[in-house]
């Protein structure tokens, strides 16, 4: 685009809130930004004499066209300009490197028996939420203190009350088996209640209610009762002052913390419910020296809010923000009551940005020392194996199988020092019968890297292209590998396959050409390295291979019957209680049952072929 043309797109900015689009002359996307007022922010980038940032100084270099769109609010220019970023990851914008749904506990409670599960959005359907809860080692923590302190259903079964005989839950007092009746709605409503109080952080009426239970309990000399009560109350005050912060609130709260080491930012965010530090999240930049606070801060609330969870009561900061009354009243409508924006300079909610900027001073740290290794690592690699650059993305296979059956390959990816899970791919074998895993691995290969045979939607659409290919396994798999880059014309992609010896704790590295393999050291970066993607590649296929038999193993004839469907099927064993009882049902039962004379017919045949003969 010539400057004339650009000049003339500055010189008709429309007056009104929106989104401008900074592009460069191949029209790759360089920043997306805001604006109340779109005439004054984007002309302010091209005013002579401006003082601008180093970083912003070489975007505005780069600019070659513009665009802007329009809204009806800064409101509605905040969450387009969240989208956009979040969609195309411009280049000079401040990207979160995270695209994960965080898990929440849902508690459906206007059902007269709701239990706890785990989701991934967090809905307007009258259900409270608790969380997010990262890592998710948080969340098991969590469940397990309420598993073992609180007697609620854990079972997926509708519960009225009617069945005949109660689960081992029940039998190790973990389930007081509402299901057949032995638990009035009311009283299980209490126990949901003490769960809501421990969730929510409400620790004296949690801890008050139960010392009386315990105590009447006594009283009425049901002393079993009064010690079960007393084991939960040991149990809820032990992990309550693990995870207990000292305030005098119990408003949910996210907390935001920043720390600098060189050009190198990290931003974490603390997790804090009723009172309790529930998880955190961390955010690394290796490169950020030229990005302020105010952007870093705003960036990370723009996008890490903008999913499906559900933000806090309260946001603290370190930094003040311009436009902080936008984002409260963005946050407020994404989670249906009023969300404020604070930056505290002192008292006990400045004390959690201190415990927030700590995190993150340790974290930005460990992430700079792992760097460094990931560069000895992949230096190391590159030596060894005689690369022409040091790799930075690398692709692990790995084939799992039980005697042949469900046959499954994985490919996992490692580049830029993380594992990149959005670039993990899975494969059902689909040409060769039995444990081969020779021809197995030479299938998924070509797949991968040929015409994406077979699945051309997962497996090599728009992915990179690796620096090196790491194989599990030794020179027979290596070899088969090698084939499958032969047949489809890529000889010149770096390989190798890793493996030990029989009997011997060394791993060692096989190279294409080479009958002798590299003997790694044991404590070396770059045998952690590739031992590392290669155990990564052999979990993702182990868990699929895992999946796929599951699903075989509960297979039943009515999953061949055309028109059943899973809800046919889940009614059909409701009602007759099991397979055995449906194929001894009557014609006119079944069809009683909603079934047509076709599909009757078709589900007889079905059981008759399953059914073994005889003699």
């Amino acid at each position: 685009m010539t400057h004339d043309v650009l000049k003339s797109k500055l010189d008709h900015l429309p007056d009104q809130p929106g989104v401008y689009l900074f592009r460069d002359e191949q029209g790759e996307l360089l920043y997306v930004g805001k604006a109340a007022v779109l005439s004054n922010r984007v002309r302010s980038y091209f005013q002579k004499g401006a003082d601008h940032s180093p970083k912003t100084t070489v975007l505005v270099g780069h600019i070659a066209d513009l665009e802007t769109i329009v809204t009806r609010s800064e409101l509605e220019a905040l969450i387009l300009e969240s989208n956009l970023i979040k969609q195309h990851r411009p280049r000079f914008n401040v990207v979160l490197r995270d695209d994960k749904q965080y898990p929440y506990l849902r508690l459906p409670i206007k059902e007269d028996f709701p239990r706890l599960s785990i989701v991934r959005r967090v809905q307007q359907d009258g259900a409270l939420y608790y969380g997010p809860y990262t890592p998710a080692g948080a969340l098991r923590e969590t469940l397990k203190v309420i598993k073992k302190a609180f007697p609620l259903a854990t079972c997926t079964i509708e519960i009225d009350g009617k069945a005949e005989r109660a689960c081992i839950e029940f039998e190790i007092k973990r389930c007081m088996a509402p299901c057949t009746g032995n638990q009035t709605k009311e009283d299980y409503q209490h126990i949901v209640s003490q769960v809501r109080q421990f969730l929510e952080g409400r620790d004296h009426e949690l801890l008050d209610d139960l010392r009386d239970q315990m105590e009447k309990a006594a009283g009425r000399e049901e002393f079993e009762e009064a010690a079960r009560l007393r084991d939960r109350l040991f149990n809820i005050e032990r992990t309550l002052e693990k995870q207990r912060i000292t305030q005098t609130t119990t408003t949910d709260q996210d907390v935001i913390g920043l720390a600098r080491q060189g050009s190198a930012v990290d931003l974490q965010i603390l997790f804090v419910r009723g009172g309790l530090l529930i998880g955190r999240k961390d955010f690394f930049w290796p490169h950020s020296a030229d990005a302020g606070d105010e952007e870093l801060v705003r960036s990370a609330i723009e996008q890490f809010y903008n999913k499906d969870g559900q933000p806090p009561k309260e946001l603290l900061i370190p930094t003040d923000l311009d436009d902080v009354t936008v984002i409260e009243e963005w946050l407020s409508v994404k989670r249906g009551t009023t969300v404020r924006i604070v930056a505290p300079e002192r008292g006990v909610k400045h004390q959690l940005l201190l415990l927030a900027e700590e995190n993150a001073g340790a974290a930005v740290a460990n992430h700079l020392r792992d760097e460094e290794i990931g560069r000895q690592a992949v230096e190391e690699l590159k030596r060894l194996v005689r690369l022409d650059i040091a790799p930075r993305r690398i692709e692990g296979f790995d084939i799992s199988n039980t005697m042949g059956n469900q046959s499954v390959a994985s490919m996992v990816v490692w580049e830029d020092g993380q594992m990149k899970k959005a670039d993990y791919r899975r494969f059902k074998i689909q040409t060769v019968t039995g444990a081969n895993d020779f021809a197995s691995m030479q299938e998924v290969v070509t797949r991968r890297y040929g015409d994406a045979r077979g699945e051309p939607s997962r497996t090599s659409e728009n992915l990179a292209r690796p620096d090196l290919i790491l194989i599990d396994g030794g020179l027979g798999q290596l070899a088969a590998a090698m084939e499958g880059l032969k047949h489809v014309g890529h000889q010149n992609l770096a390989i190798i396959g890793l493996a030990k010896a029989k009997g011997d704790k060394d791993e060692r590295i096989f190279l294409p050409g080479r009958k002798n393999p590299i003997v790694l050291r044991a404590n070396s970066p770059a045998t952690h390295l590739v031992q590392r993607i290669r155990d990564e590649a052999h979990r993702f296929a182990i868990t699929f291979h895992r999946k796929l038999r599951s699903k075989a193993l509960m297979a039943s004839p009515l999953d061949q019957i055309s028109g059943i469907g899973e809800i046919t099927r889940t009614r059909l064993l409701k009602q007759y209680g099991s397979l055995a009882n449906i194929a001894a049902a009557s014609d006119d039962e079944l069809t009683a049952s909603g079934l047509d004379a076709k599909t009757v017919a078709e589900m007889r045949k079905a059981f008759t072929e399953t059914t073994p003969s005889r003699s």
